[in-house]
């Protein structure tokens, strides 16, 4: 199988977007710090040396040791480190496989960033499979890909199923090669159905992949036999000719949109040269238009999608935003504008410059839902400034919105929100609230609201089941129900996760992103 660590670290380096530690002492260490710091010296990892000589000095079958596989530890998947999530290793281990997958199919968008990152950091963090994982379907660890996939993450999904073994079965496999269509790695890909032909998906997979090795006349064969026996069906038997024998359809129309897209399908139309717009197709496809073959407002507006379910680093965001000048207005190039002119300012470190250009900046990113990832960009930058009126109370809230968000409320000079503040600080206690919004949160910094079921469950070792669980309430919460957003941020905190709630609180009161 030609998957080596050292193409599964690369991935890991290239793709940071998990939070800070949870659980920790010591301020919260990002993921993405720990994985920018690695990745100047990442090397492939060496085989340990052998504890035993080569050869035998005797005859004598050796003794040997048996362990159920269950309780080995070897079945131990992830890509950040558990001194980097401060996730213990063994965080689903006592749960169940099916229970936990059907959660993960079943979880519902994640309206803010610190939820998100959260469910990244427990989908990443190295972990020991569940009860039922060690042996049979491995359903979790395709549920978290697919999980994974389903918010835009392709490449931590990629590795993660490299980790896990793509030969392992055909839904590995399949899981495999649906992201490897996604992300452009399919010649890769393909090499492994070569070698695994029992392993395809579909006869389609197998003749696209003949094709891309260069086998063109078994390519050509098997799908002569797919067209007429009916495996293959008739969009693509359509993509595939043309795939086939693009001479052939020098001056034809283009295909159809499918009516149901799939990843090949999806990469099928690209190769011939007819690509598919991916604004109404499911966010993973947003992916393909971050590469330099897509235009630049396509590349604008899959990194803006992708940043919001935070997929894409805030820096890759920054990169496309700055890469041009736009040549239009309205819409994405107003917000392109607006970004560019307050980073212009900020560099000229013009407290005048900056309080003309952040207001209209902070207004273009409220529009586009991005006011954390542009907070987590500037607002240490920001904090060195002397401003003043409505400049000054936009930097304050990004420094609110920001990892630093403890140290602004600690800033006496620029205090201006007590809410705002005991948050941040994590005591609400003696705070006047006058809504019932508020007066959730607060209840969940004072003890007052609490999921006592899904404290115990982490005290039985189901912490990974009860986090799952908790952002389920957390969704519950930000769709308009005050008690169960009072219990998530309560058990949140119950469970370890203070930085979470404290952030998840901020995101609700700063960005008012509850509905109902």
């Amino acid at each position: 199988m030609r998957i080596d660590a050292g193409r599964i670290l690369l991935r890991t380096v290239l793709f940071a977007l998990l939070p800070g530690a949870v659980m920790a002492q010591e301020p919260p260490l990002s993921a993405i710090d720990w994985l920018e710091r690695n990745a100047a010296g990442a090397v492939p990892v060496a085989l340990p040396a052998p504890s035993e000589p080569p050869v035998t000095r005797s005859g004598r079958v050796p003794e040997v040791q048996t362990q159920m596989l269950a309780e080995s530890g070897l079945r131990q998947l992830g890509l950040v480190p558990t001194d980097v999530t401060g996730l213990p290793v063994d965080l689903w281990r006592k749960s169940d496989a099916t229970t936990l997958a059907r959660l993960l199919d079943t979880l519902p968008d994640l309206d803010l960033p610190a939820a998100q990152a959260l469910l990244y950091t427990v989908l990443l963090s190295e972990a020991v499979g569940p009860r039922g994982d060690a042996g049979g379907t491995d359903v979790f660890t395709l549920a978290r890909v697919h999980t994974l996939v389903r918010f835009g993450a392709l490449e931590p999904a990629l590795a993660l199923i490299e980790l896990a073994g793509p030969t392992r079965d055909e839904a590995h496999f399949t899981a495999y090669m649906d992201t490897a269509l996604l992300t452009g790695d399919e010649d890769a890909a393909c090499e492994l159905l070569v070698a695994y032909r029992q392993l395809a998906p579909s006869l389609a997979h197998n003749v696209f992949c003949t094709a891309r090795t260069g086998d063109w006349s078994t390519a050509a064969l098997l799908y002569e036999t797919g067209r007429a026996t009916g495996a293959i069906d008739a969009t693509e038997a359509a993509l595939l000719d043309r795939f086939l024998n693009p001479d052939l359809y020098e001056n034809a129309p283009p295909i159809p949109p499918p009516a149901t897209i799939t990843p090949l399908k999806f990469r099928l139309h690209e190769t011939i040269g007819e690509a598919l717009p991916t604004g109404s197709l499911p966010r993973a496809y947003a992916v393909a238009d971050l590469r330099d073959l897509a235009g630049w407002k396509a590349q604008l507006e899959a990194a803006e999608r992708l940043t919001r379910t935070g997929a894409l680093p805030d820096n890759r965001l920054l990169g496309i935003y700055t890469a041009r000048l736009p040549a239009a207005s309205g819409g994405i190039w107003d917000r392109v504008e607006a970004l560019q002119q307050f980073d212009t300012a900020l560099s000229t470190n013009s407290a005048d410059a900056v309080s003309k250009t952040l207001p209209p900046a902070w207004s273009a990113m409220r529009e586009a839902g991005l006011e954390t990832s542009f907070s987590e960009l500037y607002a240490g930058r920001l904090a060195a400034m002397t401003l003043e009126g409505e400049s000054l109370r936009i930097a304050y809230h990004m420094r609110m919105l920001s990892s630093g968000y403890e140290q602004a409320a600690q800033d006496d000079g620029i205090r201006q929100e007590p809410v705002a503040q005991g948050i941040a600080l994590g005591h609400m206690s003696g705070l006047r609230v006058d809504d019932p919004v508020t007066e959730a949160i607060q209840n969940g910094f004072e003890d007052r609201a609490v999921d006592p079921a899904l404290v115990r469950m982490a005290g039985e070792g189901k912490l990974g089941e009860a986090i799952l669980r908790t952002l389920r309430v957390l969704a519950e919460g930000t769709n308009g129900d005050t008690k169960a957003l009072g219990n998530a941020i309560g058990t949140l905190r119950k469970l370890g996760l203070e930085d979470t709630a404290r952030r998840a609180g901020l995101e609700i009161v700063l960005l008012e992103r509850l509905r109902g």
